[in-house]
């Protein structure tokens, strides 16, 4: 089926914003609308981005965050112009599908985990922050992460995950609270980095949670992990270290089990992301008081850049 190709979107807001991991290219799962190419001031997103609609009539905006072809590192991912290019066309709430590698016995390959906290190992490779870095040097904000993903649609993304789970594939289990430490990449991890990772407490490891999460909190967009195990790692001493073929092998069931969880979390979590819902209003406004730097200082390149993510900057 062929949808149009647009430039910008003028249909229904599409609240709730999916971004897709490995293997996770496109939702198979819901019919789509439209393709959407949208030029931020920080570059072109991964892909275009598809506007699709569910079963309920809810519209949402779906991203391939290595591209469809999957030809973009972790380390080389335009993430400032993705949470942009979403946060563009109304998205208040993101869903990020992840495939992780485990480093805990109980979190066997093929298991979701609906992750509490970040560990950061990247190496400053990875712009991290709407400001303070290029056009926006001169701009100081420094937004709360204690809490990197969304403690209010949290709960509920995991509790949906569960049931679709419990109804559909029911030797795959879902974990929760759970740590993930996130590397640079892109070569897997020794055996003594899996180790030390499982020592500081970490959970399963990925390479791409940040700066996603960080630039969606900037974006004042609920965040929400889905993450989805593939291998064990280097850690474990009766098995090989990871290698492709063993996450290929797992990717496949894994891009089919969120497929299915797609077609019921979309339309189940809808309803929390309209203007009364509260993951909206614990993080609406939240970045005008974080931003430490006087408007008087600021270029008027920046203002013009940061106003395409927050339309409240710097009005004087």
């Amino acid at each position: 089926m062929s949808v149009p190709v647009l430039d910008a979107w003028t249909g229904p807001t599409p609240l709730l914003g999916v971004i897709g991991g490995s293997g996770l290219y496109r939702l198979d799962s819901i019919a789509p609308v439209a393709e959407v190419n949208i030029s931020t001031p920080w570059g072109a997103p991964s892909s275009p981005i598809t506007i699709a609609k569910t079963a309920a009539g809810n519209h949402v905006a779906f991203l391939a965050r290595h591209g469809r072809d999957h030809a973009i590192l972790p380390s080389n991912v335009p993430n400032l112009a993705n949470i942009a290019a979403l946060k563009h066309l109304g998205v208040r709430a993101i869903l990020a599908f992840s495939a992780v590698g485990s480093l805990r016995e109980e979190i066997a390959p093929k298991d979701f985990v609906i992750p509490s906290q970040i560990i950061d190992r990247t190496k400053g490779v990875r712009r991290a922050s709407f400001f303070g870095f290029g056009d926006e040097e001169n701009v100081v904000a420094h937004a709360g992460f204690g809490d990197p993903f969304c403690e209010i649609l949290r709960p509920h993304v995991a509790q949906v995950v569960k049931q679709t789970l419990a109804e559909h594939n029911k030797d795959v289990s879902v974990h929760e609270g759970k740590t993930v430490v996130c590397m640079e990449g892109p070569q897997f991890s020794t055996r003594a980095e899996s180790l030390m990772y499982r020592a500081w407490g970490g959970d399963i490891i990925n390479m791409s949670v940040l700066p996603e999460a960080k630039l969606a909190r900037e974006a004042e967009i609920s965040y929400v992990l889905i993450a989805t195990a593939t291998d064990y790692d280097a850690w474990r001493p009766a098995s090989a270290a990871v290698n492709v073929a063993e996450v290929m092998e797992s990717l496949k069931a894994n891009v089919e089990a969120s497929n299915k969880v797609t077609t019921t979390l979309l339309d189940a979590i809808y309803p929390r992301v309209g203007e009364d819902g509260e993951a909206v209003k614990a993080i609406k406004d939240s970045m005008k008081w974080s931003i430490m730097t006087k408007s008087s200082v600021v270029t008027d390149k920046a203002k013009q850049n940061l106003r395409f993510l927050h339309p409240w900057f710097a009005q004087e």
